[in-house]
């Protein structure tokens, strides 16, 4: 009898249940041993409770550990704050894993191989920021602390270099603004260059560079990086950045990873416009789905995944609209679980 896994879906709000379906398919086709627990989050659980993050999709990931999630809408008005960065509060996630490697060929740029790390819960991101007035103008000075600990960055730095050895990543760079923000990125940098020096030395090559000087070299010659750990601000900037060198958000696949808990997701929105319609592209979760097996040390069916996806679109040539082709979310998802079927 296969052991399960229990984990959290959060199918989202837009085009998110039918790529989830899509996803779904897939992984039932690889026999991929996860109980899901479904949940609403995002619009869909403003409706279902009165909150986007209603208290029992809370509880259901705090129970599983695990979740993988559609993209999520946070409603405009009504004070609510941004679900996703709820959820890296709540449970901790202070590791953003970004991948972005070339799937179809023949774009802009190619052969692209490259990972984002990105620190998840400090930065300018901590929100703390007020107006000051004057003279009548309630909004008359605006400002904002930014908070970057040592124990923060060393935990999200061990992480990179950790996961930068057990993937045999050659080299390392450290993305920084230590030139003119000495304090806030000066100790991100510090710490990881003496934590370099001190535990992974030889391991992989370590580099440094300014994050405006890191996206000119990205659109230049992306093909110096290997894989860039940075704080939260740049590397929401640049995990987009490098998304956009493989095709876009499409093709972009993210995991928030924590002490005791780990969501993967799609990066991109909800894409109201195209919902219900059925022409979504799946990737990125599926995508995502691939990591969240890696991450369940379930390599040979992470691996067939990505190899179907591959050879869907580039041997049998079946696409979706965003792609060039012409196949809708479900003639996709057929010609992929008929790959893995046969994989």
């Amino acid at each position: 009898m296969t052991h399960t896994i229990p984990a959290t879906l959060i199918p989202g709000d837009g085009i998110g249940p039918e790529i989830v379906d899509a996803t779904l398919a897939a992984l039932d086709a690889l026999q991929a041993p996860f109980d899901w627990d479904r949940q609403a989050a995002g619009l869909a659980g403003v409706v279902a409770g009165g909150d986007p993050l209603p208290a029992a999709t809370l509880d259901s990931i705090r129970r599983t550990r695990l979740a993988l999630k559609g993209p999520l809408e946070t409603p405009s008005g009504g004070g609510y704050r941004s679900s996703n960065v709820r959820l890296r509060e709540e449970f901790q996630l202070y590791a953003n894993l970004r991948p972005a490697l070339t799937i179809v060929p023949g774009g802009r740029y190619d052969k692209i191989d490259l990972v984002v790390v990105r620190e998840n819960l400090e930065g300018l991101y901590i929100g703390h920021e007020h107006y000051i007035p004057i003279d009548g103008d309630p909004h008359a000075v605006a400002m904002a602390t930014g908070v970057n600990t040592r124990q923060g960055s060393r935990r999200l730095l061990e992480f990179a270099f950790n996961n930068a050895v057990a993937t045999g990543r050659k080299k390392v760079t450290i993305v920084h603004k230590a030139n003119i923000m000495k304090a806030l990125t000066g100790i991100f940098l510090e710490t990881g260059l003496d934590l370099y020096e001190k535990k992974y030395k030889g391991r992989f090559e370590l580099d440094t560079v300014i994050i405006d000087a890191c996206a000119m070299k990205l659109v230049l010659n992306p093909w110096q990086f290997d894989m860039l750990v940075t704080t939260n601000l740049f590397g929401d900037i640049l995990s987009d950045l490098v998304a956009g060198l493989v095709g876009g958000l499409g093709m972009a696949p993210g995991a928030n990873i924590g002490v005791d808990a780990a969501i993967f997701e799609a990066v991109h929105g909800s894409a109201p416009d195209i919902a219900g319609k059925g022409i979504a592209n799946p990737i990125a979760l599926l995508l995502a789905a691939a990591m969240m097996l890696d991450h369940c040390r379930m390599h040979d069916k992470a691996t067939r995944l990505r190899t179907a996806i591959d050879e869907t679109l580039n041997i049998d040539k079946v696409r979706t609209g965003d792609l060039g082709g012409s196949a809708n979310t479900a003639a996709f998802t057929k010609a992929l679980v008929s790959r893995i079927a046969n994989g």
